[in-house]
Formats: structure tokens, C-alpha cells, sequence
């Protein structure tokens, strides 16, 4: 997972997809960027949620929504979000390249 540069979070939803390759997610409050999600295929490329903001589900929503459109997911992370990845079921496995982790969210697989 790549961290969407935090400037991004700062300008309108249309400006975010234009400017970033891939499906992208928006979630607005206020009119205000509150986070992003970017697929490539079925890989979870990036996830942002405004700091102010995490824990009210932005995230989970995101891959929920990601899930139902593309089935099973992929994803890259690093070991302090390994807890959020498999509360929503992911499979992680070490990458073999450093601290990243892997993870995998099978279509058959059901939020816990």
C-alpha cells in the first residue's frame, strides 16, 4: 500500500480523480476530502483516511465497497495496520522483503 500523498486530501473529489491512475474512492463530509481509496484491478494500491477521522469506519466502508466490486482483494501494508487488514478478514503473510506484509481478502470470505 502507497500512502496518497496528503495534499490530495486538501483539493475537491474531482481533482483527486483525474489526477491518480486507477479506480479511486472519495469519501466527503462538509465538502471536504475525509479519504481515499485507489484499486488497480483487484490490489488495493493506496488508502487515506484524515487523521481526525479514523476509526468511524471511512476505511472499512472503502474495502467493503472495493470488495463488492472486484470480489477478492490484495493488498501491501506495513505490520501497524496488519490489525485493521484482518479484523475485516484479510489473510496476511509476510512479503519477504523487509517489515511489508501482505494480505489477501477472498471473495468468499465474510466480515468479522
Amino acid at each position: 500500500m502507497n500512502v496518497v500523498d496528503g495534499a490530495l486530501l486538501a483539493v475537491d473529489a474531482s481533482t483527486v480523480r483525474e489526477r491518480i491512475p486507477g479506480e479511486v474512492l472519495v469519501a466527503e463530509s462538509g465538502g471536504r476530502i475525509v479519504g481515499t481509496l485507489v484499486l488497480d484491478g483487484t490490489h488495493v494500491d493506496a488508502v487515506a483516511v484524515r487523521r481526525a477521522r479514523r476509526g468511524q469506519g471511512i476505511g472499512s466502508a472503502f474495502l467493503v465497497e472495493a470488495r463488492e466490486r472486484r470480489g477478492t482483494l490484495t493488498a501491501e501494508f506495513c505490520p501497524e495496520v496488519r490489525p485493521f487488514y484482518e479484523s475485516l478478514g484479510f489473510d496476511v503473510e509476510s512479503t519477504g522483503r523487509g517489515d511489508r506484509l501482505r494480505g489477501t481478502w477472498h471473495d468468499g470470505k465474510r466480515q468479522r
